[in-house]
């Protein structure tokens, strides 16, 4: 691992820190604007909880990455960290976990890749308003299908696509914009019980940010972790009691996130067969995609539409079956992180 593993720690510690400290804030703004979760069918709480979840998490990601612009903008005007030899320097930016070597790692991986990356965030961003729109006025399906679409079509336009070694751009545009919509639902279907869903998508960051950082891929590293913050930022305030929700607009970013980060590092090497480096990121996510293809496959069978809510999911069966939803929680949980370590021993 060439990148320093401090410069991917503080990442995740900045992503953590700004999701948990601005949740309260956006907390409040969404009790004021009456983003909430109404009591309902097929729901436990008994009064109004705020939609703040996915708010704090996108800024979680973006103020992170907006300050180490600036950082990296202030280093190349007054020149990095001086290296382990060299006299203290009085500026403040000594301090900061750089040298010259990933200063220049980190400015060249932006120069390749960073329309990439701003395409990527936007994405996020638009994804995230799709789920907010369905939060306010519970968007038609076909609606929040396109929206969806329109995003994962221009994600795969920057040049982010999954090939499968197979030479044909229309395959590979229609693989991914299928994969991020599957993703996107897996994930929106999972946020059913309080932690499940950032749980499962904090799981699913870690091991991509660990499976890319040991690949010396630091950009995408960076981004997992920083991925990885933001939603254990999140949980404390989600679980196991809640005192906000993700919402659509969390689940749907988170499962966007998880689309992304799986399709953006080199699970192929010269040691690793392909056929195993296309089942890396399914171990990773297997936890999601099962639960998503049993509901729909079930609903189908019962001539019900795929996308109506039920209460047939994993989480939902193992409290039938007399286990608590604390405890379901965090044996799915348990469960994807035996099969996220099964995809790094691969």
């Amino acid at each position: 691992m060439n990148f320093p593993f401090n410069v991917y720690f503080l990442a995740a510690v900045s992503s953590f820190l700004t999701s948990l400290f601005t949740l309260p804030c956006w907390r409040r703004w969404c009790l004021r604007a009456g983003l909430v979760d109404d009591p309902g069918q097929r729901k436990i709480h008994t009064q109004p909880v705020p939609l703040a979840g996915g708010l704090a998490v996108i800024t979680g990601i973006l103020l992170p990455i907006l300050l180490a612009v600036i950082l990296l903008s202030m280093l190349g005007a007054r020149g990095p960290r001086p290296g382990p030899g060299a006299p203290p320097s009085s500026s403040p930016l000594s301090a900061m976990p750089l040298n010259r070597h990933s200063v220049d790692l980190l400015k060249h991986g932006i120069g390749r890749r960073g329309f990439e990356v701003v395409v990527i965030l936007l994405g996020a961003v638009g994804m995230l308003f799709v789920g907010w729109l369905d939060d306010l006025r519970e968007l038609r399906p076909g609606v929040k299908f396109a929206g969806q679409c329109l995003i994962a079509a221009l994600v795969a336009a920057s040049g982010v696509r999954i090939t499968l070694f197979v030479p044909s751009l229309l395959f590979s545009y229609a693989v991914t914009i299928l994969w991020i919509l599957t993703m996107v639902n897996a994930f929106n279907f999972m946020d059913n019980m309080n932690g499940l869903c950032a749980g499962l998508g904090a799981i699913g960051a870690w091991y991509f940010a660990i499976v890319a950082a040991a690949g010396d891929q630091y950009l995408v590293a960076l981004m997992a972790f920083l991925a990885f913050g933001a939603l254990v930022g999140f949980l404390p305030y989600n679980f196991p009691y809640a005192s906000s929700f993700l919402g659509d607009a969390g689940s749907h970013l988170v499962g966007y996130l998880l689309a992304v980060l799986a399709i953006l590092p080199h699970f192929y090497t010269p040691l690793r067969p392909r056929r195993w480096a296309v089942l890396i990121p399914l171990a990773v996510l297997a936890v999601p995609l099962f639960d998503l293809v049993w509901v729909v496959l079930l609903r189908l069978s019962q001539r019900k539409p795929f996308y109506i809510g039920d209460t047939n999911h994993l989480s939902h069966r193992l409290v039938r079956r007399g286990v608590s939803r604390t405890s379901a929680v965090l044996m799915i949980w348990l469960a994807a992180a035996l099969c996220g370590a099964v995809a790094c021993v691969w």
